[in-house]
């Protein structure tokens, strides 16, 4: 249970916030500044309603391209309820839970602003979603990522009218079934309340914000695992001097010559004599690769931070202004060229930890091939390398840009569209992908430093050895290796580089 709140409103929410949030199951309320300013633009609306027969969309107009069919005053409801149910045409595989809490922080933070027109009870009970681990049942498939993520936003609040299918304690429920759980009554929705809550970013945003998350903490991973290798390979530090990097002054290449300088600070087996005077690239151009890497990675969190602090549905409504402008908010085109840059970035991690892994089976720098004893009788390393050469491959495919391509939908009305779901989805196969190389890195460059002894490394470098042996032991014969693959992915997961 958590220990405390996440209050939203206008304020700026950092990412250390939405870290916690992620990490540590806190709650989410709306500040009583949210309060009011939702408060305000429902009765603007409401007046506004009453007091005109001007046509807004989605207020009492058809959607897409039936934006010129006005709606009657006593239809408007209807309007939007029909919305939600006709847009819920998700498919394929289900959203994870994690992903859709994230959905529903996030759409409450953009409604916070009080430029939707959304009552505080709709706010409210996605709130109630969130803090009582209700999660509504989504599918990955269905957003083009241009009038915001329609489908999958519509998946998400049809338990809010009673309708669609939530996963609560392991159990699938109807939507209709929360009033019994929960006391929960359907809620009344208003005019423009089904189109404030399809239309945004939420979709690609929390599948960006999960993606940042656990890349911030593969690329320190990255780096420490890589220290382990330069050691197994018995590599030559002299790349890594600041002077170097000094003259070219990337951030994330001169960031990361120092990080793994610091990991290696006291090693006995970095000073000893007999080193090669060149490393191969994988090896000696880890400050150039991973620090780019890291420089995609603090643009793309750049991006997304904005978005993160930002309204993205449609229309807006500005009370203070007399102003209800219907915009383009919800397209999905920052976030689906930042997704597709960041799976490039987070791909060329894998890609240069691939081929340490093949530079440390390789039987050079007096290493037994296969890194086993009995090669031949015993493949030992041999196929973890395979499994990590066909993950990077993959991950090839999956860096083709979802943001170049574009259809046309709703009558030509939405003639060019983000792709930015798509881009989501498969960046996070991407940064899970990194993960499963890492560990495979990982196992392989302790079984190589163990063939250093009695040398040691620094005080870090063995802390971390010390650890993963705990999990993974030595391999002296074959066995099967999936199972060690499995435990070096649980390690990563279940242990903070940087606390090493």
């Amino acid at each position: 249970m958590s220990y405390n709140y996440l209050p939203l409103d206008s304020t700026y929410t950092r990412f250390r916030q939405f870290k916690n949030l992620h990490y540590h199951n806190q709650l989410i309320s709306v500040t009583f500044q949210a309060y009011e300013a939702i408060d305000t633009c429902r009765k603007y609306l409401d007046r506004k309603a009453d007091e005109s027969d001007a046509l807004y969309y989605g207020i009492n107009t058809g959607f897409g391209y039936l934006q010129n069919v006005h709606i009657g005053k006593s239809d408007v409801k209807t309007l939007q309820y029909n919305l939600l149910k006709s847009h819920a045409c998700g498919v394929g595989a289900e959203v994870p839970q994690e992903i859709v809490k994230l959905m529903l922080a996030l759409k409450v933070k953009s409604l916070g602003y009080g430029y939707s027109g959304v009552q505080n009870e709709t706010v409210q009970r996605l709130i109630d979603l969130h803090n009582n681990e209700v999660y509504p049942v989504i599918y990955e498939q269905g957003s083009l990522g241009a009038s915001g993520d329609l489908s999958p936003l519509s998946h998400l609040c049809l338990p809010l009218i009673g309708l669609g299918e939530v996963s609560y304690k392991g159990q699938r429920y109807k939507g209709a079934q929360l009033e019994q759980l929960f006391g929960w009554k359907p809620v009344d929705l208003k005019s423009k309340e089904g189109l404030a809550l399809i239309n945004g970013t939420q979709f690609m945003s929390a599948y960006g914000m999960w993606c940042l998350i656990k890349s911030e903490r593969l690329i320190e991973w990255a780096n420490l695992i890589a220290a382990l290798s330069i050691e197994g390979f018995n590599c030559n530090l002299s790349a890594f001097h600041p002077l170097i990097h000094q003259i070219r002054s990337h951030a994330g290449q001169v960031k990361t010559a120092a990080v793994i300088k610091e990991h290696l600070e006291g090693s006995e087996l970095i000073n000893c004599p007999g080193k090669e005077v060149q490393d191969p690239y994988s090896f000696r151009c880890i400050p150039q690769v991973h620090g780019a890497s890291e420089d995609t990675y603090n643009y793309v969190l750049s991006v997304f931070m904005k978005e993160f602090n930002s309204v993205t549905d449609n229309p807006n409504v500005f009370p203070e202004d007399d102003v209800i402008a219907s915009g383009g908010n919800f397209h999905g085109q920052p976030l689906a060229l930042a997704l597709d840059f960041l799976a490039m970035g987070i791909s060329e991690l894998a890609n240069i930890s691939e081929r340490r892994t093949y530079q440390l089976i390789s039987g050079q720098r007096n290493l037994p091939l296969f890194l086993v004893k009995d090669a031949g009788l015993n493949s030992g390393f041999m196929i973890p390398q395979y499994t990590a050469a066909s993950i990077v491959s993959q991950n090839k495919q999956l860096c083709t840009p979802a943001s170049v391509d574009s259809i046309s939908s709703s009558n030509n009305q939405e003639d060019h569209v983000s792709m930015g779901a798509n881009a989501a989805t498969k960046c996070k196969r991407v940064v899970d992908n990194l993960e499963s190389v890492l560990a495979i890195e990982l196992l392989t460059a302790a079984q190589a430093f163990e063939f250093r002894r009695p040398l040691k490394s620094s005080g870090k470098i063995e802390r971390l050895f010390q650890l993963f042996r705990k999990e993974v032991s030595f391999n002296n014969e074959d066995r099967v290796m999936h199972d060690d693959i499995q435990s070096a992915i649980a390690f990563l997961r279940n242990n903070n580089p940087s606390e090493l």
